[in-house]
């Protein structure tokens, strides 16, 4: 089962984890994952269907799925 966006924040913070360090940790942009963690779970802004943002809900366990690259290949293909 999905969790919601306050359960990962609350599991961020349980952890000790910073949204900004998981996601350079894993490829994204830090603005992209506060930009889904803070979205409205009855009015989604982001709904997660594609590229990045689906990775990231599926990475964070916001949806079922498969990520569809490995993290860090973006920048392994900009250097």
């Amino acid at each position: 089962m999905p969790k919601t966006r306050a359960q990962v924040r609350e599991e961020f913070a349980r952890k000790g984890w910073s949204i900004s360090g998981w996601a350079k940790q894993n490829g994204y942009s830090p603005n992209m994952v506060i930009a889904i963690l803070a979205d409205n779970e009855a009015n989604l802004r982001l709904k997660c269907l594609r590229g990045d943002a689906h990775n990231i809900a599926v990475q964070l366990g916001l949806k079922e799925g498969e990520v569809s690259r490995v993290a860090g290949t973006r920048q392994l293909a900009a250097a």
